[in-house]
């Protein structure tokens, strides 16, 4: 048995060490959150990816209560700008999540589904998506989805 330590680098903000284009990116995933139907567990959570072409999508947790068939605010956010401007690639994505009546202290990271769609995206385009999650108290920066999701899946597992 052989043992491999994967480590991934995460660098904890403050707002005020974001450029303005991220501050108002994540000012619209909160705006997002605003947004969002989430009746059932009253935890609403707000996305928005900036877009090599400047646009800015927002999108909000749908719940359903069907709990499967809800989705999350980062694929609400990122599918509807593929669908929209399927040749521009995204640049950052922000997230943001209130429980109720306050935003988190802590940021809060995409579940395990989005991070597999945010990683196929990052893998379509080419190019690393930026992510910032938010908390009130410290804001987390991530240079790329594939930090999220170390031991990913992908393509070339297909093809073997």
């Amino acid at each position: 048995m052989t043992e491999r330590q994967i480590t991934t680098k995460i660098h904890f903000c403050t707002l005020d060490e974001l450029s303005d284009t991220e501050k108002k990116l994540l000012e619209a995933a909160k705006e997002a959150a605003e947004t969002a139907y989430a009746p059932y567990s009253r935890f609403q959570v707000g996305a928005a990816v900036l877009l090599d072409n400047g646009e800015v999508v927002k999108g909000s947790n749908q719940e359903n209560a069907a709990y499967p068939s809800g989705l999350c605010a980062e694929r609400v956010a990122m599918f509807y700008a593929n669908a929209t401007w399927p040749k521009a690639a995204i640049t950052h994505l922000a997230v943001a999540a209130k429980n109720g009546k306050a935003f988190i202290n802590l940021p809060i990271a995409p579940c395990g589904a989005c991070r597999q769609s945010l990683l196929e995206a990052e893998h379509r385009q080419g190019s690393p998506i930026k992510v910032l999650l938010y908390g009130a108290g410290e804001t987390a920066c991530i240079e790329s989805v594939k930090a999220l999701l170390p031991l990913s899946f992908d393509e070339s597992f297909l093809n073997e």
